[in-house]
């Protein structure tokens, strides 16, 4: 029988079945400074973790941008996350990648970072971007902290076996046209449950020609339309971003995993439950108007009138996504002025993304605040070696130092009440940014197009001086 990547995946990690349930064996688990419910269930059962070598964790949701320290966090609910993680972490003999650690960010982008996330794994963490990991060609997806306890505990979940989808762009994206456009376009198209209960397969000539962080921005958003995950099967651009990382096999080990990771993508005539098609040259740069991810336009459109939406559901989300976004319909997006821009994020925190943006501003002045948070302490070094930084800060940018930061708004970093936020996060809910924080999300090039003039801007404008 012809399979997709995923269900080859399924297949090779299937433990048992009962009552439509798959117990999956879990290859890596990893853990963030949120809710420490995880270990409790290992306190209360009397158990240790099975497999502490596969399992990982790192700070990213708590630790201040701002260059402090621990004694700079001044809520103690936030420094007890990190210190209890710490202890935790210390007790069961798992590796932490905690505050000065150079590898320490945020957990989607180091764990491909460091060669920990792996073609043909099955990965869980208690957040719901997990998703992201599928760009390597795994099955990734987020938890809740009780089901970490369990694969803490055991290294096997039982998992509801999901649909498939296969989501194919076919075409040549135009230039100023990213990942995250593309995403944007996906979850619009599919809207924000259009992909519940299934794993979508991104395919097609215009997800082969990104690189693989955009591949991970791809699937990171895939969550966004309701997805379990989101999978691009590995291929030859696969195999050389993960070369020489830092937790992937090496030498003999290497060559076995190759060998394997090359039966992962999906037969040639595998069928999926789903299939969407979209044209990358019909994609154009992409901003969000409202509170929901898939309420999200080309940039050179206009607010939508909820008296024109498809049915009574989405015109009274339309009529309270305007009311709080404080948006008038038959507003030209071009006119929406905004008050602060952000570039970071688990969607667009890598050394790719802070390239597109310097790029743009690059000898500009930015007009609006504006802050760019490298997604871990490598992309940092990186971005600082190559003189990235600079650019940013002398085009008026604050330089901060890795992790969440204004994406979740949970470390203090937060965009004022009322004010606009031109962000390169993944979430534009109601106080997502902070309470009565108004967000716009788009690609990298975007905000930086915004933050130069202060206002919502096609970026292809100003590719060229």
């Amino acid at each position: 029988m012809p399979l997709t990547l995923f269900e080859k995946i399924w297949r090779s990690h299937l433990v048992a079945e009962e009552d439509g349930l798959g117990l999956l064996y879990i290859d890596r688990h990893f853990l963030q400074d949120g809710p420490r419910r995880k270990f409790e269930v290992l306190e209360e059962q009397g158990v240790g973790v099975r497999r502490p070598d596969r399992t990982f964790a790192t700070v990213d949701h708590y630790p201040p941008t701002d260059g402090g320290g621990l004694d700079s966090i001044d809520d103690a609910n936030r420094r007890r996350a990190i210190t209890d993680l710490a202890r935790d972490t210390g007790r069961y003999g798992i590796p932490l990648f905690g505050m000065g650690d150079p590898r320490q960010g945020i957990v989607h982008v180091i764990g491909p970072e460091q060669g920990i996330s792996l073609p043909g794994d099955t990965i869980v963490c208690n957040d719901s971007h997990t998703s992201t990991h599928g760009g390597v060609g795994a099955f990734a997806f987020g938890i809740g902290s009780t089901e970490c306890g369990h694969v803490l505990a055991t290294q096997t979940l039982w998992v509801k076996k999901p649909a498939t989808m296969r989501v194919t762009i076919a075409g040549t994206c135009a230039e100023g046209i990213g990942a995250k456009d593309l995403a944007l376009a996906v979850v619009a198209r599919l809207g924000a449950g259009g992909a519940a209960g299934h794993v979508v397969e991104y395919a097609g000539s215009a997800v082969r020609a990104l690189s693989v962080e955009g591949r991970l921005t791809l699937c990171n958003m895939s969550t966004e339309a309701g997805a379990r995950s989101g999978m691009v099967a590995p291929d030859d651009a696969t195999y050389a971003y993960l070369a020489g990382r830092a937790q992937a096999p090496a030498g003999a080990a290497w060559d076995r995993a190759l060998a394997r990771w090359r039966t992962l993508p999906g037969d040639a005539d595998a069928a999926f439950d789903r299939e969407v098609t979209l044209d990358a040259a019909e994609v154009e740069p992409i901003v969000t108007w409202g509170t929901s991810p898939d309420q999200a336009l080309p940039v050179g459109g206009r607010v939508p009138d909820p008296a024109t939406a498809p049915d009574a559901d989405r015109a009274q989300a339309w009529r309270r996504a305007l009311a709080y976004m404080d948006l008038a319909p038959g507003t030209a997006l071009t006119d929406i002025a905004i008050d602060r821009v952000f570039i970071g994020s688990c969607t667009n925190g890598r050394i790719e993304d802070l390239r597109s943006a310097a790029r743009l501003v690059a000898g500009r002045r930015i007009v609006v605040p504006g802050w760019v948070v490298p997604g871990s302490a490598a992309v940092k070094a990186e971005a600082e070696a190559e003189g990235l930084d600079a650019v940013f800060r002398a085009a008026g940018f604050e330089w901060r130092a890795p992790g969440c930061s204004m994406c979740v708004a949970q470390n203090g970093d937060i965009v004022p009440p009322g004010e606009r936020c031109a962000s390169t996060t993944n979430r534009n809910f109601v106080g997502r940014q902070g309470p009565g924080a108004r967000t716009h999300l788009m690609s990298p090039a975007m905000a930086a197009a915004a933050a130069l003039t202060g206002r919502l801007t096609d970026v292809r404008r100003m590719l060229t001086r």
